[in-house]
């Protein structure tokens, strides 16, 4: 019997206050591997990764591994994972710290996968900084460290290899890849350039407000 997706979600419906409906009806299959999300500027892609990841309402009840789940429940946010390396609220936490504040919302985290990614990325030496004396590439690192290790079955990346160096976009394909290997799990990265060396599992396009996987 084959196994079910890893998620499913009917039929989305969203605007934002005050303005035209962004997704109307749309609706979203993502099987284990990666998944390229694409669209012009405006379509809704970090729109949707928030939806994905419960940080905005309105997203209703999806299928998770064959189980359906209340979106803004619990239950979805510690499976759905996405951290926006622009938050100021990171400012003052190290990398250690930003993980620990990720594990307290996925609590299937795995520290030791964590320590190889800070190692892989080059953040050894950083680790005594706050976010906010890093730069743009190094937070990403640090972001990326905690949400790939976050056990989420759901992982939600925003245009991932921004700003970071040839090395760690070699380990970040690694990475991504073991992610793209385990069962059960799902990534979906939002990106105008998919990341050489990897192929996709499928292709979601927002183009003219409708998704189509391809």
């Amino acid at each position: 019997m084959p196994a079910p997706p890893v998620v499913h979600l009917p039929s989305l419906h969203f605007a934002h206050p005050g303005g035209q409906p962004l997704f109307d009806g749309l609706s979203l299959t993502l099987a284990s591997g990666l998944h390229w999300l694409q669209g012009d500027s405006g379509t809704g892609k970090t729109t949707l990764l928030r939806l994905l990841a419960g940080e905005l309402p309105g997203l209703g009840t999806v299928s998770l591994n064959g189980q359906p789940l209340d979106g803004a429940s619990a239950a979805w946010r510690a499976a759905a994972c996405l951290l926006d390396v622009g938050d100021a609220s990171f400012d003052d936490l190290t990398p250690a710290a930003l993980m620990q504040r990720v594990q307290a919302r996925h609590p299937q985290l795995d520290a030791a996968a964590w320590q190889a990614h800070i190692g892989g990325f080059g953040m050894a030496p950083h680790a005594a900084k706050t976010l906010f004396m890093l730069s743009t590439g190094m937070r990403r690192k640090a972001a990326l460290a905690a949400v790939l290790a976050s056990g989420a079955a759901l992982v939600l990346l925003d245009e991932p290899t921004a700003g970071l160096d040839s090395p760690s976009t070699t380990w970040l394909l690694q990475a991504l890849a073991t992610l793209a290997a385990a069962p059960g799990c799902a990534v979906l990265i939002a990106s105008g350039a998919w990341p050489g060396g990897l192929a996709p599992t499928s292709v979601v396009s927002l183009d003219g407000l409708q998704a189509s996987t391809r």
